[in-house]
């Protein structure tokens, strides 16, 4: 990375207390701003710490003395130095005389976006969320960029306070061949947004902190225009954004639907939902918690409603290592409203997954070491759990077992079946079953429904969540309870080792988190011959299809369905 700071300009601008220490200070190329309040010390902000530059305090000549080397300040109490990236923002008092400066270092960071450089060649629109610090504007910038020269295109920035392209009618060479919009007044920047699409025909349109509703609003109509958004926003988290509901258009609005007994039954949900309105204005949802880790939501529109569902997907976590790799790691993303019981089971899951650029997911470095490591203890009763009979089927008998699912999503239930090539016929009518699959937490609550199944003798098998291993074990228990479909067990748990385990739970993991729920193939991690027939056997057990690839020692097992 090239990183270009302009420091002595900024440090031009302050008292000469001020700046001495900070020209000579270790971490100077660290330094993120400098902050001068009236009757303090000077203070120096680090990623680390921050540290008091003198012991004198800071009087009004101190402060005069910088502000007329900055200039004057727009209406949002910002300014800048011209042909750099640097903002001073200001503290007034209730007379409108400043009281304090907050000097805040602005750099260009060229190649700081090689994280995401892939989503940039879909031409989708991108919106970055974090909180403030963590370098959503340097991001855009370069985004800026390589858009318009590395990639020939017609980019126009919406400059509200300046800090994309710098202060002066000039704009710093960080942003390239890209155009500047500036903005007279930040109240006015949906006006100047939609100015730029109908006045400069751009293909690409950069957007630095929307906060209104009018800016949302904007960037949708933008959007419905066929124009590539590239926006921030404040938020750490996607689920916050749904939440917030001045900006909860640019993700497609969010309304209340009431469902029909019969639609709310077969989803498994309660009458009254929350349903996404529309298409996202923005496709991809960049969660940046970090300078250089960041959360990527690939496809906006099925992640929020995954949150809304109350559900969970698949998100992409990257980051660059030590050695300046890019590491992308594919973990499931869990919503706050998801049940407890469902997040558990999710979490034991979410490190033993990683993204290829084939759409296949791998089993890394993590599936086995850091599973080991961080779950040292449940992962013990979750092995103690599994080591149990698992049943091979048999299908002498063409005979389908009926069930009857109350609040359990069907769809997911059918899935599992046909998938698993299990003997189950789901019908709609209690009447016609043979079996009931129930949520536990609301077969409680219908006392209807167990007297009806007390007089027809239906057993009833209850699940904490209407997920993809809950029902696959209820599934399974059921046809293991019913003599006529006993066959063959094979305690495939029983007297293992330990690597023997390991191997055994990512397979396992593996066919009921992707294969079987999300349609996706799973390349495993390397192994030996030995282990790897354990992995074939188990897969014969789940009826999906493998296939080992690859050369000793490399060979691993590429499982689909």
């Amino acid at each position: 990375m090239l990183i270009v700071d302009d420091l002595d300009r900024l440090f031009n601008v302050l008292p000469g207390f001020v700046r001495a220490p900070l020209e000579h200070h270790s971490n100077k190329k660290l330094l993120i701003e400098v902050v001068m309040d009236l009757g303090r010390r000077p203070e120096a902000r680090f990623p680390n710490s921050p540290i008091y530059l003198s012991n004198r305090i800071i009087s009004r000549e101190d402060l005069d003395f910088s502000i007329k080397r900055i200039g004057s300040f727009s209406n949002d109490n910002r300014s800048g130095i011209e042909r750099t990236l640097h903002r001073i923002s200001a503290i007034r008092n209730r007379q409108g005389n400043i009281v304090g400066l907050t000097c805040r270092v602005g750099r260009a960071i060229y190649g700081n976006i090689s994280i995401i450089r892939d989503l940039l060649e879909k031409e989708d629109s991108i919106l970055l969320l974090g909180k403030p610090g963590v370098g959503k504007t340097t991001a855009i910038r370069e985004i800026a960029r390589i858009l318009a020269d590395e990639m020939k295109k017609r980019v126009v920035i919406i400059d509200t306070s300046n800090e994309i392209a710098g202060d002066g009618d000039i704009p710093h060479s960080a942003i390239g061949r890209a155009r500047r919009m500036q903005v007279a007044r930040p109240e006015l920047q949906h006006q100047v947004m939609i100015e730029a699409v109908e006045n400069h025909m751009p293909e690409v349109i950069i957007i630095d902190e929307i906060g209104t509703e009018k800016e949302a609003l904007a960037a949708r109509t933008i959007a419905e225009r066929g124009v590539q958004l590239v926006g921030t926003a404040h938020g750490n988290y996607l689920e916050s954004l749904i939440n917030n509901p001045v900006l909860a258009d640019l993700i497609g609005g969010i309304q209340y639907v009431t469902l029909g007994d019969d639609e709310a039954k077969r989803r498994g949900t309660q009458k009254s939902i929350l349903e996404r309105k529309a298409v996202p204005a923005f496709h991809i949802i960049i969660e940046m918690h970090a300078r250089h880790s960041w959360i990527v939501h690939e496809h906006a529109n099925k992640a929020v409603d995954q949150i809304l569902q109350e559900s969970c997907t698949l998100t992409q976590h990257r980051h660059i290592s030590t050695n300046g790799n890019i590491v992308i790691v594919c973990k499931p993303f869990i919503s706050s409203q998801a049940q407890t019981d469902d997040r558990g089971m999710l979490r034991k899951a979410g490190s033993l997954f990683t993204n290829r650029p084939n759409n296949s997911l791998n089993l890394f470095e993590t599936s086995r070491q850091k599973w080991k490591r961080q779950s040292n203890t449940s992962s013990l009763d979750s092995l103690a759990r599994f080591k149990k009979k698992i049943v091979k089927f048999n299908y002498l008998s063409q005979v389908n077992l009926s069930i009857y699912p109350y609040f359990v999503n069907i769809n997911q239930v059918q899935l599992v079946i046909d998938t698993l090539k299990l003997p189950f016929l789901i019908v709609e009518n209690i009447i016609e079953a043979d079996v009931i699959l129930a949520i536990r937490s609301n077969i409680k609550q219908n006392g209807k429904l167990r007297k009806i199944a007390k007089s027809k003798s239906l057993t009833i098998y209850t699940i904490y969540a209407s997920a993809v291993p809950y029902i696959t074990r209820a599934l399974r228990k059921i046809l293991n309870s019913n003599e006529l479909y006993k066959g063959n067990y094979s305690y495939i748990y029983q007297n293992r080792k330990r690597s023997e385990l390991d191997v055994l739970e990512e397979v396992r993991f593996a066919i009921e988190k992707v294969v079987i729920k999300r349609y996706q193939k799973v390349e495993l991690l390397p192994c030996v011959a030995k282990l790897r027939k354990i992995q074939h056997y188990l897969v014969t057990l789940y009826s999906v299809k493998a296939k080992s690839l690859g050369k000793e020692p490399n060979c691993k097992l590429y499982i689909y369905s």
